[in-house]
């Protein structure tokens, strides 16, 4: 009998960054655990007492994160999605072991190669993977916003790729506009928000 690929179900994170606890506390009530926050303050403000009562929530920064915020974050945060630097990835590895807390890491591409945008370059992807298992920091996989004008299909293809290259079980990458054609791609994570709560204002 010839064996399939069994692709993981992906995980949804409720992207609830601007939106208030009233619209968010019916969903927690639902019994759903995945939620993201692209601010740190916003993150401290909104979750901090949430996540000390239901231990079980997962919280993930989706946001650029500054060097200087890392150490809230990692308090509060179980996964960071937005790494893209060593400098980074050294503040992450030294402020998680000062509080004893592990958390787990995407390394954000810039896979559309846009100047505005975040995310490392492809040429420097493999030095910053060598770098965290040279200081023993865990990465789970890749994470990629790709160019919003284009279509999504052959950039999420080229991620799977990368993922798999490196051997990554974790692939976040989708949006409330493109997650079908992230999960045709074997994302593991959907990072929906205005499919969920509505548009924002």
């Amino acid at each position: 009998m010839k064996e399939q690929n069994i692709k993981k179900i992906p995980k949804i994170i409720a992207v609830s960054k601007t939106f208030s606890l009233d619209k968010i506390l019916p969903l927690i009530e639902h019994g759903h655990l995945d939620f993201g926050e692209n601010k740190v303050q916003e993150a401290i403000d909104k979750w901090t007492e949430i996540k000390s009562k239901k231990s079980n929530i997962k919280l993930h920064m989706i946001g650029k994160l500054q060097t200087n915020k890392v150490k809230f974050a990692v308090k509060l945060f179980d996964y960071i999605h937005s790494v893209d630097s060593e400098k980074l990835v050294q503040k992450i590895f030294d402020e998680q072991n000062k509080i004893n807390r592990k958390i787990k890491i995407f390394i954000q591409v810039n896979i559309g190669e846009e100047n505005q945008k975040s995310g490392i370059e492809k040429n420097q992807l493999s030095n910053l993977i060598n770098y965290c298992k040279k200081i023993n920091l865990e990465v789970a996989g890749l994470m990629c916003i790709p160019p919003v004008h284009l279509e999504s299909d052959k950039y999420f293809e080229e991620m799977n790729l990368l993922n798999n290259e490196f051997g990554f079980q974790e692939l976040s990458m989708g949006m409330s506009s493109d997650y079908l054609k992230a999960v045709e791609n074997s994302s593991t994570f959907l990072r929906i928000g205005s499919s969920i709560f509505g548009q924002r204002y």
